[in-house]
């Protein structure tokens, strides 16, 4: 008995899933119809930012604080050139 009671239960969940899925998606199809989108389409989204800026300002701090490393004494010039080698050259 307790596996038919454990499918049962899984079936009321997958269905109450689907139809909240349903409602979802046309609250969405109104939505952009009242946008001027055509339904069952959604509208194009903008473009992600590049991740570029972030990456390049990333490797400058990380450079900028391997040379206050070297000007401090605590890395020699063959460790700062091996570690930008590594940072410059991934």
């Amino acid at each position: 008995m307790g596996l038919i009671k454990t499918g049962l239960k899984a079936v009321v969940a997958v269905k109450t899933a689907d139809i909240i899925h349903e409602r979802i998606l046309a609250r969405q199809d109104a939505r952009w119809a009242e946008e001027g989108h055509p339904p069952g389409l959604a509208p194009a989204l903008p473009p992600p930012p590049p991740p570029a800026a972030a990456a390049a300002d990333a490797v400058l701090d990380h450079l900028t604080r391997l040379g206050g490393l070297r000007t401090s004494g605590v890395l020699t010039d063959a460790e700062f050139e091996a570690q930008k080698a590594r940072i410059l050259n991934p």
